[in-house]
């Protein structure tokens, strides 16, 4: 009987979750949904477990906020499914490179470091080869009309096709010259040269916009689909391809063209690549690279942009992938070794991690002796204060130094010059920022200088800016702040501010109640306005008096 009755809980909570899970499927897919429900299940217990083992103070029951709003709990459930996802592409991402090289595909590398970047985000092998059909279709019907006998013609999706025939060869190279970039439109990203996005398969095919390597990468890999085999070079500050014109294997530089993908699939001898870069290489630059060397620089292109970044969470971001993406493929690497050992304890975060890599720096090259030991001494430091954490300093409003202080966290604002919306997640009396910071920015052209209150804001376009009060005003009709940080610092939106979250809360403990004191001046609510609701939908008004 009991057991009878468990069945049939078990089967309506399942019927429950196919409910609710059903969008997420393709109608046509045939799905076990009683296994689905249990590995769903499963998965769920150890997400659990790893977010208690992270971090007791997110993970604390808060009955008086509604989990499924709560900002908080979303950005660090983002967080935690961004680092799990990327552990699973890393176990793939060792398994690829372990394999045979004559079994590597660049075009699944490049996949596998694009999925590493963006854990969150829809991209497959599957999906990038989808596309790619799509356009080697196209590219045989336009060889269809020059030569409707072409092998390439015969070949059909997963064909290991090879054509010898040189004439037949260039006909493939014309006809997929002619596809990619007077049909398709496909260039080189000469404009926004360092966007990350231009590394990224998934980016460069919605795009149709990239850089040499990734553009090469596809190149060759629609190359090969139809029969033509073309070989990735190294070439410096250009990546290119190379496409023998004599016997296969030859090691004379002369018996190749050099294809530009970049530059719409311009044919160029070795002599014209030179011209290509301004100067003289020796011809080793002209050889064919292994699988693992194309995925190597395509990540140390993505390395050199995250240096090359604003110190922002982003660069930092993309920084950090990078380099565990290089250390994977090439693990005993002491500059970067370093630079990561480095850039964690920059950031304060996984001080252990830092001493692991210390570690393994010291048993590769002792003369980083200095190095490694500096950093090991903080980070001992660090694990120590950690085990005996500081208070916050609270800033108090009614403190005497505070009394300039016009506006409070949560407030949506809008910047008087430059017109941009944002919120308010910290501010200062006076500005904080560096003597070289203040002469850049310009602030002693400002009516108060430096001498007044300066905010740290979340702005719409995902930037975090450190605003002075002049600048800043109320935003007549509140709106949502689309901040990828938001919920690090706020709970819930509530129509016209946001409500800070318990960590922002002991940081700045005398805001809140100013916050709503301000949100009813400003917006008029008819009636006394909760931490959690915010009131009617009403035309919100500007009111000087909170203005600078």
């Amino acid at each position: 009987m009991m057991c009878a009755m468990a069945e049939e809980g078990l089967g309506t909570s399942v019927q429950t979750q196919v409910a609710k899970a059903t969008k997420y499927y393709r109608q046509n897919e045939p799905c076990d949904w009683l296994n689905e429900y249990k590995t769903r299940h499963v998965v769920g217990l150890q997400i659990r477990r790893t977010v208690e083992s992270i971090s007791k103070r997110f993970f604390t029951e808060v009955p008086c906020v509604d989990r499924r709003k709560s900002l908080t709990l979303k950005y660090y459930a983002k967080k935690i499914l961004y680092f799990l996802r990327q552990q699973n592409i890393l176990r793939s991402l060792k398994a690829f490179l372990g394999q045979p090289s004559e079994q590597q595909s660049a075009l699944e590398g490049a996949v596998l470091v694009d999925q590493y970047c963006n854990p969150l985000a829809d991209v497959s092998l599957q999906s990038i080869s989808a596309q790619l059909e799509e356009i080697t279709d196209k590219v045989k019907k336009t060889l269809r009309i020059k030569n409707p006998s072409h092998p390439s013609l015969r070949a059909n999706q997963g064909d290991c096709l090879v054509v010898e025939d040189f004439e037949l060869q260039r006909q493939v190279v014309c006809a997929l010259n002619s596809v990619l970039y007077e049909q398709l439109q496909y260039k080189g990203n000469e404009c926004d040269y360092y966007n990350p996005l231009n590394s990224y398969i998934h980016q460069v095919l919605l795009r149709r916009t990239g850089i040499p390597i990734s553009l090469s990468v596809l190149y060759m890999t629609l190359a090969r689909k139809l029969g033509v085999q073309l070989e990735p070079v190294n070439f410096p500050n250009h990546f290119l391809l190379r496409w023998c014109q004599q016997r296969r294997g030859s090691a004379d530089i002369y018996d190749y063209i050099y294809i530009d993908a970049f530059g719409k699939g311009k044919q160029l001898t070795a002599k014209e690549c030179e011209y290509l870069i301004g100067h003289q290489v020796t011809a080793d630059y002209y050889s064919a690279i292994s699988t693992t060397e194309v995925l190597l620089r395509m990540v140390g292109n993505l390395l050199n942009i995250g240096k090359r970044g604003e110190g922002n969470e982003k660069s930092y971001q993309l920084l950090r992938d990078s380099l565990d993406l290089y250390l994977t493929i090439n693990p005993d690497n002491v500059q970067y070794l370093l630079l990561q050992a480095r850039l964690y304890f920059h950031l304060g975060i996984w001080p252990e991690k830092v001493l692991d890599i210390l570690q393994h720096i010291q048993a590769l090259d002792p003369s980083q002796h200095g190095a490694v030991g500096y950093l090991v001494q903080h980070t001992l430091e660090h694990i120590q204060h950690k085990k005996h954490p500081v208070e916050p300093w609270a800033k108090k409003r009614s403190a005497p130094e505070h009394q300039e202080v016009h506006y409070s966290v949560g407030l949506i604002m809008k910047h008087k010059r430059s017109g941009y919306n944002c919120v308010i997640y910290g501010w200062d009396p006076r500005c904080t920022m560096s003597q070289e910071w203040i002469t850049t920015m310009r602030v002693h052209q400002l009516s108060y200088g430096e001498n007044q209150p300066f905010y740290n804001v979340l702005v719409q376009d995902g930037t975090c800016r450190y605003a002075a009060q002049e600048n800043l005003e109320p935003h007549s009709a509140p709106l949502e702040i689309a901040h990828p940080e938001v919920g690090r610092y706020f709970s819930e939106f509530c129509g016209t501010h946001y409500a800070a979250n318990e960590e922002l809360q002991t940081r700045y403990p005398e805001d809140t109640h100013e916050t709503l004191r301000t949100v009813q001046e400003l917006y008029q609510s008819p009636g006394p306005i909760s931490g959690q609701d915010g009131p009617p939908g009403q035309q919100a008004q500007s009111h000087n008096a909170t203005n600078v």
